[in-house]
Parts: structure tokens; sequence; C-alpha cells
């Protein structure tokens, strides 16, 4: 009896006592975990599909050529000295990563319901391979920007990247945790809203049409000065808008826009962790 009470275990599961914690360590304890479900996310999401990963490319393709002839062509919306195509390639390449962590992680619970409720892992780790699977295909559509980067510099178009594309993978990781807090927070509402799973492919297309995908930043400020502040405050415009600037040297940046975006992306982030941490303690009674 006395050997089994000094027994040293592995592993102890307990109820959380915490009502906010990060799981650093245990996330880093089931980190095979968190690769295999990575690994799931970047081969199932296409599997016996003709072109398979293909799709990953042809996306963003075609949706730049779309936005070059409706937004460029009939419009007549100037970018400058940049080609329109790359100008939109570039701002779909940076939407497609924060939408699709988004979208991938709001249905967190509602997708993964009958998993959790069978065995015990850190729920957290699932948004995480999700944003971490995406970002792989966040750097495929990546080369096929340089690709085509590297074919408008060879016929001689005056494109050049910013000194401050040194900053490009903080804004890739502002993306990543922008896109994973606002997802925990539509995940834990959606365990009693059932209505935010209709809303939300409708509310990201507004949300694109807002964050300057599609047109430069100062656009809005010329045309319509008093609507100004839905692109003033929108942090996602801020980070398409830095984008385009580090990746073709166009648009503008300061520190200060850079700062505010930092500041809301930690407070989402670490507002929609403290719900997802609640949430996942009594979510299974509800879902």
């Amino acid at each position: 009896m006395n050997q089994n009470t000094n027994q040293e275990w592995l592993f102890e599961i307990k109820p959380k006592d915490k009502f906010f914690k990060l799981h650093l360590k245990e996330v880093w304890l089931y980190r095979d975990l968190l690769m295999l479900f990575v690994k799931r996310d970047v081969v199932t999401l296409y599997k016996q599909t003709v072109l398979g990963p293909l799709w990953y490319l042809i996306q963003p393709l075609f949706t730049s050529v779309i936005f070059t002839i409706i937004f460029n062509n009939i419009a007549g919306i100037q970018t400058g000295t940049i080609p329109p195509f790359l100008f939109n390639l570039a701002s779909i390449t940076a939407w497609n990563y924060f939408a699709t962590c988004l979208t991938s992680t709001s249905d967190t619970f509602k997708t993964n319901a009958s998993l959790f409720g069978k065995v015990y892992f850190p729920r957290i780790i699932m948004p995480l391979s999700i944003v971490i699977s995406n970002l792989i295909k966040f750097g495929l559509q990546i080369l096929i920007f340089i690709g085509f980067y590297i074919y408008y510099l060879s016929i001689g178009e005056d494109i050049s990247p910013n000194r401050m594309i040194i900053l490009f993978p903080l804004i890739i990781a502002i993306m990543g945790f922008l896109g994973l807090g606002i997802g925990m927070i539509i995940s834990s509402m959606v365990t009693k809203y059932r209505d935010l799973t209709f809303l939300i492919t409708f509310g990201i297309q507004l949300l694109m049409y807002v964050s300057a995908v599609n047109y430069p930043i100062d656009l809005i400020k010329q045309k319509m000065p008093n609507y100004s502040w839905i692109v003033d405050y929108n942090p996602v415009a801020y980070i398409i808008e830095f984008s385009r600037y580090m990746l073709l040297n166009t648009g503008s940046f300061s520190i200060s826009a850079l700062l505010y975006t930092l500041a809301v992306t930690i407070i989402i982030f670490m507002f929609g962790l403290l719900i997802f941490n609640k949430t996942e303690k009594s979510f299974i009674d509800t879902v």
C-alpha cells in the first residue's frame, strides 16, 4: 500500500484551478500530438482531390486576377508604379493567412466535440495546430509571390522590397495570433450561439473590404475622409498595408501604427485565451 502511495506519476490530470493559463508546459509535453494535428491538417485537406496541394496556389492566383480586372482595370484603382497584379497578390497572400486562421479556429469546439469528450489533451493544441499548418500554406504562397516578383523584375518593372522587410516575420506572427485570438473568441461563443457559424463567412467578406486588401489604405482617406476611421482603427488594415510596404515598398508605415496593431493583437489574443480556457471546462454540456 505504501509503495503505491509513494509512486511518482509521469502525468497528473487534475481540475484546472486557474482562470487564465497559457498551458505552455502542457503544449510542450504534447508537442508530438501538435505536430500530428499539423500533418493531418496539411495532408488531409485536399486528399483525394485531382490537383491536391496545387489548390494552395490556385486560389490566391485566381483571386488576384479577378481583383486586377475588377478593381484596377474596371474601377480604375491605381497602384502607383507597382503592377496591379503583384499589388493584389501581396495583399491576398497576407489576407489569406489571417482569414484562414480565423475561420478555421472559430469552429474548434463544435468540430472536435467528439474528440474532446473522449480523451484529454491541452485543448489549445487544436487551434495552435491550425495556425501552424496555415503557416506552411502561407510559405508556399509566398514562394509563388516571389516567383512573380522575379518575373516583373526581369521585364524591367521598378519594384524593390523595403528595408523594413526585416520586420516581416513580426507581421506574420501578428497575423497568426490575431486570427487565433478572434477565432478562439468566436469558437467559445459558437458553443451557445450557433448562429455565429452562419455569420462568420459573411463577416469575413465584409472585413476584407474594410481592411484595404484591394486598394491602397490612403485611397479611402482621400475619397471618403468621413469614413477613414474604419481603416484607422482596423488592425487588419495595417497588417495588409505593412505587408505591401515591406514586400513592394509602396504605401505607408509608422511605428505608432505598428505598436497599436501589436497592442490590439495581444489584448485580443489574451482575451480569447481567457474565454477559451473558461469554455473548455463546460462546453461539452452545451455543444
